[in-house]
Protein backbone atom coordinates (compact mmCIF):
# COMPACT_ATOMS: atom_id res chain seq x y z
CA UNK A 1 0.00 0.00 0.00
CA UNK A 2 3.07 2.38 0.32
CA UNK A 3 4.60 2.50 -2.54
CA UNK A 4 1.34 2.81 -4.58
CA UNK A 5 1.67 6.31 -3.76
CA UNK A 6 4.95 7.12 -2.06
CA UNK A 7 8.61 6.87 -2.82
CA UNK A 8 11.75 5.85 -1.01
CA UNK A 9 12.49 8.62 1.56
CA UNK A 10 9.26 10.25 1.77
CA UNK A 11 8.24 11.03 5.15
CA UNK A 12 5.67 9.18 6.95
CA UNK A 13 3.83 9.63 10.47
CA UNK A 14 2.45 6.83 12.77
CA UNK A 15 2.08 5.78 16.02
CA UNK A 16 5.15 4.80 18.18
CA UNK A 17 5.94 1.50 18.73
CA UNK A 18 6.87 1.28 21.90
CA UNK A 19 3.13 3.31 22.74
CA UNK A 20 1.28 0.85 21.47
CA UNK A 21 2.04 0.61 17.68
CA UNK A 22 2.89 -1.75 15.19
CA UNK A 23 6.28 -2.92 13.34
CA UNK A 24 5.27 -2.07 9.95
CA UNK A 25 4.35 1.21 11.32
CA UNK A 26 7.59 2.23 10.70
CA UNK A 27 10.21 0.24 13.56
CA UNK A 28 13.95 0.73 12.01
CA UNK A 29 14.10 -2.94 11.31
CA UNK A 30 11.16 -3.26 9.23
CA UNK A 31 10.79 -2.50 5.64
CA UNK A 32 8.12 0.54 6.56
CA UNK A 33 11.21 2.03 8.59
CA UNK A 34 13.72 1.06 6.35
CA UNK A 35 12.18 2.34 2.93
CA UNK A 36 10.88 5.79 4.81
CA UNK A 37 11.77 8.51 7.34
CA UNK A 38 9.60 7.93 10.20
CA UNK A 39 8.27 10.38 12.54
CA UNK A 40 6.51 8.95 15.55
CA UNK A 41 3.72 9.54 17.62
CA UNK A 42 2.96 9.01 21.44
CA UNK A 43 0.66 8.83 23.86
CA UNK A 44 0.57 11.27 26.71
CA UNK A 45 2.27 10.58 30.17
CA UNK A 46 -0.27 11.64 32.66
CA UNK A 47 -3.69 9.66 30.99
CA UNK A 48 -1.46 7.50 28.14
CA UNK A 49 -3.52 8.21 25.60
CA UNK A 50 -2.96 9.57 22.35
CA UNK A 51 -0.81 12.80 22.60
CA UNK A 52 -3.15 15.03 19.62
CA UNK A 53 -1.58 18.28 20.04
CA UNK A 54 2.00 16.87 19.87
CA UNK A 55 0.72 15.08 16.79
CA UNK A 56 -0.77 18.05 15.15
CA UNK A 57 2.72 20.05 15.90
CA UNK A 58 4.53 17.40 14.22
CA UNK A 59 2.78 17.31 11.26
CA UNK A 60 3.28 21.31 10.89
CA UNK A 61 6.58 20.64 11.29
CA UNK A 62 7.52 17.70 8.97
CA UNK A 63 4.59 17.59 6.16
CA UNK A 64 4.61 13.49 6.07
CA UNK A 65 3.40 12.86 3.01
CA UNK A 66 1.22 10.11 4.35
CA UNK A 67 -0.99 9.57 8.05
CA UNK A 68 -0.11 5.71 8.74
CA UNK A 69 -2.77 5.50 11.94
CA UNK A 70 -3.62 2.25 13.98
CA UNK A 71 -2.33 0.05 16.59
CA UNK A 72 -1.17 -3.28 17.70
CA UNK A 73 -1.69 -2.29 21.81
CA UNK A 74 -3.84 1.04 21.80
CA UNK A 75 -7.27 0.33 24.15
CA UNK A 76 -9.06 3.68 23.55
CA UNK A 77 -10.71 5.25 20.45
CA UNK A 78 -8.80 6.44 17.97
CA UNK A 79 -10.22 10.14 17.12
CA UNK A 80 -10.27 9.51 13.00
CA UNK A 81 -11.70 12.51 11.87
CA UNK A 82 -8.91 14.75 13.53
CA UNK A 83 -6.16 13.11 11.85
CA UNK A 84 -8.04 13.83 9.01
CA UNK A 85 -8.14 16.73 9.47
CA UNK A 86 -4.06 17.20 10.30
CA UNK A 87 -3.22 14.78 6.65
CA UNK A 88 -5.03 17.68 5.32
CA UNK A 89 -3.32 20.62 6.82
CA UNK A 90 -0.19 19.60 4.81
CA UNK A 91 -1.75 17.96 2.11
CA UNK A 92 -0.84 13.74 2.58
CA UNK A 93 -2.39 10.79 2.36
CA UNK A 94 -4.48 9.45 5.14
CA UNK A 95 -4.25 5.67 5.98
CA UNK A 96 -5.77 3.94 9.01
CA UNK A 97 -4.59 0.25 10.31
CA UNK A 98 -7.52 -1.65 11.84
CA UNK A 99 -6.41 -4.96 11.91
CA UNK A 100 -7.18 -5.24 15.32
CA UNK A 101 -10.51 -3.31 15.59
CA UNK A 102 -11.61 -4.86 12.00
CA UNK A 103 -14.49 -6.76 13.38
CA UNK A 104 -15.58 -4.53 16.26
CA UNK A 105 -16.05 -2.06 13.11
CA UNK A 106 -17.94 -4.01 11.29
CA UNK A 107 -20.14 -4.76 14.02
CA UNK A 108 -20.78 -0.97 14.92
CA UNK A 109 -18.74 -1.22 18.22
CA UNK A 110 -16.12 0.79 17.78
CA UNK A 111 -15.90 3.64 15.29
CA UNK A 112 -14.77 3.05 11.64
CA UNK A 113 -12.47 5.33 9.65
CA UNK A 114 -12.93 4.17 6.50
CA UNK A 115 -15.11 7.02 5.04
CA UNK A 116 -12.36 9.64 6.19
CA UNK A 117 -9.38 8.02 4.33
CA UNK A 118 -7.43 7.21 1.66
CA UNK A 119 -6.88 3.74 2.69
CA UNK A 120 -8.09 1.44 5.13
CA UNK A 121 -5.52 -1.74 5.84
CA UNK A 122 -6.45 -4.76 8.09
CA UNK A 123 -6.05 -7.96 8.42
CA UNK A 124 -8.91 -11.21 8.23
CA UNK A 125 -7.52 -13.24 11.27
CA UNK A 126 -7.72 -11.17 14.46
CA UNK A 127 -11.54 -9.57 15.53
CA UNK A 128 -12.82 -10.51 11.95
CA UNK A 129 -12.17 -13.96 13.10
CA UNK A 130 -11.38 -15.01 9.30
CA UNK A 131 -8.50 -17.08 7.67
CA UNK A 132 -4.85 -15.49 8.14
CA UNK A 133 -4.59 -12.70 5.20
CA UNK A 134 -5.03 -9.37 4.64
CA UNK A 135 -7.36 -6.59 3.08
CA UNK A 136 -6.99 -2.84 1.45
CA UNK A 137 -9.76 -0.58 1.19
CA UNK A 138 -9.03 2.71 -0.77
CA UNK A 139 -10.66 5.47 -2.54
CA UNK A 140 -11.70 4.66 -6.09
CA UNK A 141 -8.86 7.08 -7.56
CA UNK A 142 -6.53 5.27 -5.75
CA UNK A 143 -7.88 1.81 -6.94
CA UNK A 144 -5.42 1.85 -10.09
CA UNK A 145 -2.06 2.34 -8.46
CA UNK A 146 -2.73 0.32 -5.41
CA UNK A 147 -3.70 -2.96 -8.05
CA UNK A 148 -0.83 -1.98 -10.57
CA UNK A 149 1.45 -2.11 -6.58
CA UNK A 150 0.18 -5.42 -5.77
CA UNK A 151 0.00 -7.21 -8.82
CA UNK A 152 2.71 -7.66 -10.53
CA UNK A 153 4.05 -5.43 -7.20
CA UNK A 154 4.23 -8.18 -4.62
CA UNK A 155 1.55 -10.80 -5.05
CA UNK A 156 2.55 -14.43 -6.01
CA UNK A 157 -0.38 -17.02 -6.95
CA UNK A 158 -3.63 -16.32 -5.02
CA UNK A 159 -4.53 -18.39 -2.54
CA UNK A 160 -8.27 -19.29 -3.43
CA UNK A 161 -9.11 -21.73 -0.13
CA UNK A 162 -8.08 -18.50 1.82
CA UNK A 163 -10.37 -16.15 -0.55
CA UNK A 164 -13.24 -18.44 0.00
CA UNK A 165 -12.24 -18.02 3.71
CA UNK A 166 -12.29 -14.61 3.47
CA UNK A 167 -15.92 -14.65 2.01
CA UNK A 168 -17.39 -16.88 4.56
CA UNK A 169 -15.61 -14.38 7.09
CA UNK A 170 -17.41 -11.17 5.35
CA UNK A 171 -20.49 -12.93 5.76
CA UNK A 172 -20.59 -13.89 9.21
CA UNK A 173 -20.06 -10.47 9.86
CA UNK A 174 -23.27 -9.25 8.38
CA UNK A 175 -25.00 -11.20 10.33
CA UNK A 176 -27.11 -10.13 13.33
CA UNK A 177 -24.83 -12.72 15.70
CA UNK A 178 -21.50 -11.22 15.08
CA UNK A 179 -23.19 -8.14 16.40
CA UNK A 180 -23.64 -9.67 19.09
CA UNK A 181 -20.56 -11.59 19.84
CA UNK A 182 -18.46 -8.55 19.26
CA UNK A 183 -20.84 -6.66 22.05
CA UNK A 184 -20.11 -9.62 24.13
CA UNK A 185 -16.02 -9.00 23.38
CA UNK A 186 -16.40 -5.39 24.41
CA UNK A 187 -18.57 -6.47 27.69
CA UNK A 188 -15.68 -9.00 28.23
CA UNK A 189 -12.62 -6.63 28.18
CA UNK A 190 -13.73 -3.87 30.52
CA UNK A 191 -15.06 -6.46 33.14
CA UNK A 192 -11.87 -8.58 32.89
CA UNK A 193 -9.70 -4.92 32.90
CA UNK A 194 -12.22 -4.08 36.00
CA UNK A 195 -11.63 -7.04 38.07
CA UNK A 196 -7.83 -6.94 37.07
CA UNK A 197 -8.07 -3.53 38.59
CA UNK A 198 -10.13 -4.64 41.77
CA UNK A 199 -6.75 -6.93 42.11
CA UNK A 200 -4.48 -4.72 42.52
CA UNK A 201 -3.19 -4.49 38.82
CA UNK A 202 -3.22 -0.97 36.62
CA UNK A 203 -4.44 -0.78 33.39
CA UNK A 204 -2.69 0.84 30.74
CA UNK A 205 -4.67 4.20 29.68
CA UNK A 206 -7.09 3.58 32.76
CA UNK A 207 -9.56 0.90 30.72
CA UNK A 208 -10.62 -0.45 27.31
CA UNK A 209 -12.83 0.49 24.59
CA UNK A 210 -11.85 -2.36 22.48
CA UNK A 211 -10.52 -5.98 22.78
CA UNK A 212 -7.89 -5.63 24.07
CA UNK A 213 -5.53 -3.78 26.61
CA UNK A 214 -2.64 -3.82 28.84
CA UNK A 215 -1.45 -5.08 32.34
CA UNK A 216 1.31 -2.76 34.27
CA UNK A 217 2.50 -5.54 36.24
CA UNK A 218 5.09 -3.26 38.22
CA UNK A 219 2.36 -3.11 40.98
CA UNK A 220 3.18 -6.77 41.69
CA UNK A 221 6.93 -6.53 41.52
CA UNK A 222 6.57 -8.96 37.98
CA UNK A 223 8.47 -7.77 34.82
CA UNK A 224 6.53 -8.67 31.67
CA UNK A 225 8.90 -11.79 30.48
CA UNK A 226 8.52 -13.61 33.81
CA UNK A 227 4.44 -12.87 33.43
CA UNK A 228 4.30 -14.50 30.81
CA UNK A 229 6.69 -17.27 31.29
CA UNK A 230 4.22 -18.25 34.65
CA UNK A 231 0.76 -17.28 33.01
CA UNK A 232 2.37 -19.67 30.22
CA UNK A 233 3.00 -22.89 32.78
CA UNK A 234 -0.46 -22.17 34.17
CA UNK A 235 -2.13 -22.55 30.80
CA UNK A 236 -3.13 -19.11 30.09
CA UNK A 237 -1.36 -17.53 26.92
CA UNK A 238 -0.75 -13.55 26.87
CA UNK A 239 2.39 -11.96 25.20
CA UNK A 240 5.05 -9.89 27.77
CA UNK A 241 4.53 -6.40 26.28
CA UNK A 242 6.19 -2.80 26.41
CA UNK A 243 4.14 -0.10 28.65
CA UNK A 244 4.26 3.91 27.57
CA UNK A 245 7.99 5.21 29.13
CA UNK A 246 8.51 1.96 30.17
CA UNK A 247 11.41 1.51 32.65
CA UNK A 248 12.43 -2.10 31.23
CA UNK A 249 14.29 -3.09 27.96
CA UNK A 250 11.47 -4.01 25.73
CA UNK A 251 12.49 -8.11 25.58
CA UNK A 252 11.97 -8.04 29.39
CA UNK A 253 8.56 -5.33 29.51
CA UNK A 254 6.49 -3.98 32.17
CA UNK A 255 3.34 -5.43 30.44
CA UNK A 256 1.22 -7.94 29.16
CA UNK A 257 -1.16 -7.69 26.81
CA UNK A 258 -4.77 -9.10 26.58
CA UNK A 259 -7.89 -10.02 24.98
CA UNK A 260 -10.80 -11.49 24.98
CA UNK A 261 -12.09 -12.27 21.27
CA UNK A 262 -10.72 -15.70 21.97
CA UNK A 263 -12.27 -16.94 25.19
CA UNK A 264 -15.56 -14.92 24.30
CA UNK A 265 -16.20 -17.64 20.95
CA UNK A 266 -15.79 -20.39 23.62
CA UNK A 267 -18.89 -19.09 25.35
CA UNK A 268 -17.13 -17.10 28.24
CA UNK A 269 -19.22 -14.18 29.63
CA UNK A 270 -18.48 -11.91 32.59
CA UNK A 271 -18.42 -13.99 35.06
CA UNK A 272 -15.77 -16.25 33.70
CA UNK A 273 -14.07 -13.22 32.80
CA UNK A 274 -13.83 -13.05 37.06
CA UNK A 275 -12.35 -16.21 37.09
CA UNK A 276 -9.76 -15.46 34.97
CA UNK A 277 -8.68 -12.57 36.64
CA UNK A 278 -8.58 -14.52 39.53
CA UNK A 279 -6.56 -17.75 37.90
CA UNK A 280 -4.07 -14.60 36.69
CA UNK A 281 -3.78 -13.41 40.20
CA UNK A 282 -3.01 -16.01 41.46
CA UNK A 283 -0.64 -17.53 38.86
CA UNK A 284 2.12 -14.62 38.81
CA UNK A 285 1.38 -14.95 43.23
CA UNK A 286 3.00 -18.23 42.27
CA UNK A 287 5.24 -17.52 39.61
CA UNK A 288 8.26 -19.19 41.28
CA UNK A 289 6.23 -22.02 42.12
CA UNK A 290 5.57 -24.55 40.02
CA UNK A 291 3.49 -27.02 42.03
CA UNK A 292 1.31 -23.46 42.39
CA UNK A 293 1.28 -22.95 38.77
CA UNK A 294 0.25 -26.59 38.05
CA UNK A 295 -2.57 -25.99 40.32
CA UNK A 296 -3.41 -23.07 38.74
CA UNK A 297 -3.38 -24.60 35.19
CA UNK A 298 -5.63 -27.76 36.29
CA UNK A 299 -8.60 -24.96 37.26
CA UNK A 300 -7.75 -23.58 34.03
CA UNK A 301 -8.58 -26.56 32.43
CA UNK A 302 -11.52 -26.62 34.16
CA UNK A 303 -12.64 -23.87 32.98
CA UNK A 304 -12.09 -24.84 29.62
CA UNK A 305 -13.58 -27.86 29.71
CA UNK A 306 -16.57 -26.03 30.74
CA UNK A 307 -16.45 -23.68 27.31
CA UNK A 308 -15.08 -26.04 24.43
CA UNK A 309 -14.06 -24.79 21.24
CA UNK A 310 -16.72 -26.41 19.14
CA UNK A 311 -19.59 -27.58 21.93
CA UNK A 312 -21.73 -29.18 19.00
CA UNK A 313 -18.86 -31.92 17.83
CA UNK A 314 -18.45 -32.42 21.83
CA UNK A 315 -22.21 -33.39 22.10
CA UNK A 316 -22.50 -35.77 19.19
CA UNK A 317 -18.93 -37.44 20.63
CA UNK A 318 -21.22 -37.97 23.93
CA UNK A 319 -23.75 -39.35 22.25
Amino acid sequence: MYLSVLKPGDTVLGLNLAHGGHLSHGHPLNFSGKFFKIVPINVRKDDERIDYEEAEKLVEEHKPKMLFIGASNYSRVFDWARFRKMADSCGAFFSADIAHYAGMIAAGVYPSPVALTDFTTTTTHKTLRGPRGGMVLSKTVHAPALDKMNFPGNQGGPLMHVIAAKAVCFGEALKPEFKRYQEKVLANSRRLSKSLQDRGFRIVAGGTDCHLFSLDLRSKKVTGKDAEKALDLAGITVNKNAIPYDPEKPMVASGVRIGTPAVTTRGMGEKEMDQIAELIDDALAKKDDLAGLNAVKAKVRALCGKHPIYPELMQEAVA
